[in-house]
């Protein structure tokens, strides 16, 4: 049950809200439409000053046939801390403004009955204690820091489930052993049968039955496997059923699944055992009228069109956790992936944020760790201030951590350098000029490559790690009425013959850069007043894309 749309809401700006029993609020006295955050065009609303606490309200009429049901009430994203009451009473927090959740209803409504949901919202954005991204933590967007996120900002939904329904699954390809490994989890174990069928079309290509245990694993044999790649993006589905006794299905879901797989060696990224060079670009997945958004399905697949349509195989999903739905296009259309977190605000040289930040994370990647299209985890982004203490016991951590979650994956410690423990030895390079750049790039055995972050004791050496650029160019390019407010690196070029000339030299200082096995172009769009992507804010093209297409494709 999709619960968007309009709801009442009201903003608590003295953090008064409970003194004035708002948890048992019929309505509120305003009305926003959700999923988009205040601060948004499409939310009704358009607030834009910072707002540490406000309160929505949405009835809940369960359906009389969820009984015997476990009912489900689920969370997109809440930025940043939320706390969910129904009919006054206090049933869960959750906090983290990036990850998804759900929160179990069974125990306080009735079916048949109508309830009232009310959710309190936190969000210290200033404090250094949680992520925070590109959120501008002033009144105005200025550099690189835009409009802030508050709230909801991810769907809503409801649902009933049987209460020993499969729960969710970790599903690792294996294209060695040509196999598919699935690892079942249930909301209550029981002497049903899970049955798992793999399909291609209508073709059965294999079929398993396992117990329903939470450490059941179903391993399925895939001869002659077609190979997920963003050239030809197959997907097998998959559909599981939960069986009773008598050959009733309980639960029934159905899914896909990309068979790949990623892996370095000798310097370089691997993709189906073959090396495979990333042209990846920077997406903030920013949005004029939704702000983090996206105001339709449409949109969102639109953006990786656009991508592909630039020449890129890929993007860094860069300081904010995309929609899954995002994904699923990934998936569908073939688009590499980097998932990432929105890092920036946080303090990384203080423990509870350090600890904010695992449990977020930890969530972050159980929930997207089956898509094919995500091949690396970047769980930190220029953490350049990070000290000797607190931030290298983080990035083990968090390294450990989500290796433990997911070891199919490399994990990019931190992008921009500042490096600890890392599978990706990644830069960022603004040089411009190509001579330089290819300078700067230079590998001289026995010598520390070009690195952001030098002359710390505590930082992890270069040992021979994938190496990365994945910031560079941020070329400006904008219209006559945008100049005096915006910006760019390295200056705007005189005209569009000068800006293809600088584009393809630096793309001409990666070929001269055979250890260089990929790149993160700044960026797919202009995001408010930072106005060096290759198209506009409004995603229309800036120049001739077919020549910015060939540009990027000199590297295949």
């Amino acid at each position: 049950m999709n619960l968007n749309g309009a709801w009442t809401f009201d903003f608590d700006f003295g953090k008064s809200g409970k003194d004035r029993n708002l948890q048992s609020a019929e309505r509120f006295s305003k009305t926003i439409i959700v999923p988009f955050c205040p601060e948004s065009k499409l939310s009704g609303v358009e607030h834009t000053d910072l707002i540490e606490q406000m309160w929505y309200q949405h009835p809940l009429s369960i359906p009389s046939d969820w009984s015997g049901k476990k009912i489900l009430l689920n969370f997109g994203a809440v930025y940043s801390c939320a706390e969910i009451y129904i009919d006054g009473k206090y049933v869960q927090r959750h906090f983290g403004g990036s990850s998804s959740f759900a929160v179990d209803l069974t125990r306080y409504v009735k079916p048949g009955s109508t309830h009232k949901l009310v959710v309190l919202v936190k969000d210290d954005l200033r404090s250094g204690l949680q992520t925070g991204d590109k959120q501008c933590g002033n009144f105005y967007s200025g550099g690189c820091s835009y409009t802030r996120t508050t709230g909801i900002w991810q769907t809503v939904w409801m649902e009933a489930v049987a209460p020993t329904g499969l729960k969710s699954t970790f599903v690792r390809p294996d294209i060695d052993q040509q196999q598919l490994v699935i690892e079942p989890q249930f909301y209550g174990e029981s002497d049903n049968t899970l049955e798992v069928l793999l399909k291609d079309g209508d073709k059965t290509v294999a079929r398993r039955s396992v117990k329903c245990s939470n450490s059941a694993v179903v391993v399925l044999p895939v001869k002659n496997m077609k190979l997920w790649t963003p050239e030809n993006p197959f997907l097998y589905d998959l559909v599981y059923q939960v069986k009773g006794a008598r050959g009733n299905v309980v639960d029934e879901v159905k899914s896909y699944v990309g068979m790949r797989k990623v892996h370095t060696a000798n310097g370089r990224f691997y993709l189906n055992n073959q090396p495979y060079f990333q042209r990846l670009v920077l997406d903030q997945g920013f949005y004029p009228d939704g702000v983090w958004t996206a105001p339709s399905d449409e949109a969102l697949k639109r953006d990786i069109l656009l991508g592909k349509e630039s020449g890129f195989n890929g993007a860094r999903l860069h300081q904010k956790v995309f929609e899954e739905l995002y994904y699923y296009w990934a998936d569908k259309l073939g688009y590499l992936t980097w998932g990432e977190s929105p890092s920036w605000m946080l303090d990384v040289n203080r423990e509870l944020a350090a600890r904010n930040f695992l449990s977020e994370w930890s969530e972050v990647v159980v929930r997207d760790r089956n898509h094919p299209s995500l091949v690396t985890w970047t769980p930190f982004n220029e953490t350049w201030g990070g000290g000797p203490d607190v931030y290298v016991r983080l990035i083990q951590d968090v390294y450990a951590t989500t290796k433990a979650i997911d070891p199919t994956r490399h994990v990019n410690d931190a992008s921009g350098d500042n490096h600890v423990m890392t599978d990706i030895w990644s830069v960022h390079n603004y040089e411009q000029d190509r001579v330089r750049l290819t300078e700067q790039l230079k590998m001289t055995p026995g010598v520390e490559p070009y690195r952001n972050a030098r002359d710390r004791d505590y930082l992890a050496v270069y040992e021979g790690q994938p190496y990365m650029v994945d910031e560079f160019g941020g070329i400006p390019w904008m219209a006559e009425k945008d100049r005096k407010d915006s910006w760019g690196y390295g200056g705007m070029p005189e005209n569009p013959e000068a800006f293809y000339k600088r584009l393809e030299a630096q793309i001409d200082a990666f070929i001269d850069s055979p250890h260089v096995c990929g790149f993160c172009y700044t960026q797919l769009t202009d995001v408010e007043q930072e106005k060096n992507g290759v198209y506009y804010y409004d995603r229309m093209p800036k120049l001739d894309m077919k020549r910015i297409k060939a540009i990027f494709e000199k590297i295949k």
